[in-house]
């Protein structure tokens, strides 16, 4: 008998959080799973949908997912699949995200949605793909899940915005394998890119010693406000459902890094800078080491494909590109292409890695330029 799927409720929570006690263990470093409070902010948010499936036999709840949105944005995040271990193999996942997709994208709410998927085995990439999702990159390290995990990035647009994207004339040379795969495996084309001309900027070779003591500002509130007033607008950032909770600066406060900290999963998204992410570029390494020390083993940064002199700042620190999401962000009538740039301060380990085909070229180009970034050429190693 089919499952009974509906959108979930606050009564639901606390069988919601048993179940993901029952799929994830202890160690799920999600809000959307174990905070009462966020939980009931996502099923009351009017630019999200959670739905829940229950046995039409039992009423047990047997599965959970949720597209996750947010005011003055087009584009959702599905996160939160989870059947439970004894209702496995029924396509219960697959159902839940196909009506998903059919209550936010099909019916026109969103552009798109993207989904970070576990690659611990195939199931969950196979998941997504039968509901039209597409793989956009490999995010090496990117969680802390009982041990280091990778994830792959992948995402569903709707009709149409593919064909809206905005050209881009010129990117650093690194990442034009990784714009070839994606154009290949998506079935859109970047043509007339070609490598921004000059070599890619070195890193300094002397820093402000005041770079090295960076201020770690960890109150949440006090940060977010400040935000809202240095960026009064979506204008010079954007980073979809993600709010920042750090911010870090040097003694003397000439330049201001936002960023995302989850300590639960070890990991920090780069937000934006003031007055602008350039103001940043050359303290990327003090940046990078400061959060790795407040507990970001993996630090990931989206900058639009048209930035060339970020990007290049983020390349030459040892950043690497492991994804391109085209179409991400709208404006006007076109769509601009973002680049995924991540670096991890602990040993990548592919070894328990289940890719699928449609993701295995992502991950050959990103280990091509990882050895490319963090490998001596020959003419580097002492004879």
């Amino acid at each position: 008998m089919s499952p009974v799927v509906t959108p979930a409720a606050c009564a639901d929570i606390a069988e919601l959080r048993q179940l993901y006690y029952a799929v994830y263990g202890p160690h799920y470093p999600v809000a959307l799973g174990t905070d009462p409070a966020e939980m009931a902010r996502l099923i009351e948010d009017p630019h999200s949908l959670w739905l829940v499936a229950r046995c039409a036999d039992t009423g047990a709840l047997t599965g959970s997912a949720a597209i996750h949105g947010e005011a003055g944005s087009r584009i959702g995040r599905l996160e939160g699949i989870a059947v439970h271990p004894g209702h496995r193999s029924a396509g219960l996942a697959a159902t839940l995200t196909g009506a998903l997709c059919a209550g936010m994208l099909d019916s026109g709410r969103l552009d798109s949605v993207y989904a970070t998927v576990r690659t611990v085995s195939a199931g969950p990439q196979r998941v997504v793909a039968r509901n039209g999702f597409r793989p956009l990159g490999i995010l090496p390290n990117a969680v802390d899940l009982r041990s280091r995990e990778s994830l792959a990035l992948y995402a569903r647009h709707s009709a149409g915005v593919l064909d809206r994207r905005l050209p881009v004339t010129e990117v650093p040379a690194p990442l034009l394998p990784l714009l070839r795969t994606a154009g290949a495996a998506l079935g859109i084309g970047y043509p007339g890119v070609r490598a921004a001309a000059g070599p890619h900027p070195a890193p300094p070779a002397a820093r402000n010693p005041a770079d090295d003591r960076l201020e770690v500002i960890e109150a949440p509130a006090f940060v977010r406000r400040r935000f809202r007033e240095r960026f009064p607008g979506a204008e010079g950032w954007f980073y979809p459902l993600h709010t920042p909770n750090v911010l870090l600066t040097p003694e003397d406060g000439r330049f201001e890094v936002y960023a995302y900290l989850n300590r639960a999963g070890g990991y920090c998204s780069l937000l934006t800078a003031h007055p602008d992410p350039a103001a940043a570029a050359a303290c990327l390494e003090p940046v990078t080491r400061a959060l790795a020390r407040a507990g970001a083993g993996y630090v990931e940064a989206l900058v639009p494909l048209a930035h060339q002199e970020v990007l290049a700042a983020f390349l030459a620190e040892g950043f690497v590109a492991g994804a391109v999401y085209p179409a991400m962000r709208a404006d006007g009538d076109g769509f601009h292409d973002y680049a995924v740039l991540s670096r991890s301060s602990e040993r990548i380990d592919f070894r328990g890695v289940a890719v699928e085909p449609p993701l295995k070229p992502y991950l050959d180009c990103y280990v091509s330029a990882w050895a490319s970034t963090h490998l001596p050429t020959s003419s580097e190693v002492a004879p």
